[in-house]
Parts: C-alpha cells; sequence; structure tokens
C-alpha cells in the first residue's frame, strides 16, 4: 500500500512568501514519492536476495531519510493549517510546559536557541509518555537524532529550504518568528491530547 501525498489548506503567512511555501511544498511532494519508490525497489530486490543484499541494505538506509522527511514535513505543514491560532492558556500542553519548563516563556526561549542550531535539521518538541515530560531534541537532517518512542507535539524546518527565498542564513530568527506567529496552536494541543491517552 502506498502513502498518499496530503492536501494542506496553508492561507498567506507573513513573512514568509507563498513562492516558499509551493516549493517546500513541492519538496515534500518528493519525499512521499521517494518514499513509495524505495519500498517498491525493496520489493523488487527482495526477489534474488542473495544477490541484491547489498543494494537492499543501502536503499532501506534511505528510506529512512524519505520517511521521516515525509512525516517531519506533514507536521511542519499541519501547523499552518487554519491560520494562526494563539496558545490555549488552559490547554493540557501549556499546564505540561509549565511543568517542565517554568512557563511558556522560558519553553519558546529555548526552543528558539535550539532552532539556531548550526547546519541542517529540524528543532523538535516532543513528548514521552514514559516518563510524562516534554523534550527538546535536534533532529540532523531529516532522521539522525529522531527520540525513539515520543511523540511529535511541535517542530520547525530549519533546512534553508525553509526560508531562503524570503532570508540569508544570517536572518532566519525573522523566519522562525514568522513560523511561529502564523502555527494554528490548536494543532500541538490535539496532538498532546493524544499522545496522552
Amino acid at each position: 500500500m502506498s502513502f498518499t501525498e496530503q492536501k494542506f489548506n496553508i492561507p498567506s503567512i507573513e513573512g514568509i512568501s507563498q513562492k516558499t511555501i509551493d516549493e517546500h511544498l513541492k519538496l515534500y511532494s518528493g519525499y512521499v514519492k521517494n518514499s513509495n519508490l524505495i519500498l517498491e525497489m525493496i520489493e523488487e530486490y527482495s526477489k534474488e536476495l542473495d544477490k541484491n543484499s547489498y543494494a537492499i541494505s543501502e536503499i532501506q538506509r534511505r528510506f529512512a531519510f524519505e520517511f521521516n522527511g515525509m512525516r517531519n514535513h506533514e507536521y511542519y505543514f499541519e501547523q499552518l493549517e487554519g491560520g494562526h491560532v494563539s496558545q490555549d492558556m488552559n490547554s493540557a500542553l501549556t499546564k505540561q510546559i509549565e511543568k517542565d519548563f517554568g512557563s511558556t516563556e522560558i519553553w519558546f526561549e529555548k526552543f528558539k536557541a535550539l532552532c539556531l542550531t548550526r547546519g541542517i535539521g529540524w528543532a523538535i518538541l516532543y513528548y514521552d509518555k514514559k516518563s510524562d515530560r516534554l523534550l527538546n531534541a535536534w533532529v540532523d537532517e531529516q532522521h539522525l537524532g529522531q527520540l525513539n518512542g515520543l511523540h511529535f507535539i511541535y517542530g520547525i524546518d530549519m533546512w534553508e529550504h525553509s526560508f531562503m527565498l524570503d532570508y540569508v542564513p544570517g536572518d532566519k530568527k525573522k523566519y522562525i518568528e514568522a513560523y511561529t506567529i502564523a502555527t494554528n496552536q490548536s494543532v500541538a494541543e490535539k496532538r498532546f491530547d493524544e499522545a496522552k491517552k
């Protein structure tokens, strides 16, 4: 069964151009196509396992990159659907942030600092159900540094393709501000509510 490319209802965003969003969505589309293609290749190569074991190993390694690229972008674009919705200060997520970080302001400052990590990757807020806590994490590329068993609550794509049409790398703070202002915070709150079940 193939993965299906999602369609997103993203309104215009102040500080992030429509061209950036359009090009970024094309990139996401490529992750979906490549994830499906790799699965097809694995199936085909598996017909002669002895002959193709090395090739299968290498494309299996590539699958993690393509699949996580697909999923991370789905989370990213879902956070923009419906336009800006402010954080519910009485939500379960807000209460958890306050418990784990002291306040939403402290968490947000730490998260923005994480976004400025040098290199390409993702800044992600995860929820660890086992220890009942939120954790900020940097994920290199799409897949190196993902925290096993944790739930993706909120994240920002910090690859240069996310902002280079609008900002130079030295101005990526402006991209972070524009993205967070545009975010529908209820999406993260719903993810957290689901993760807590």
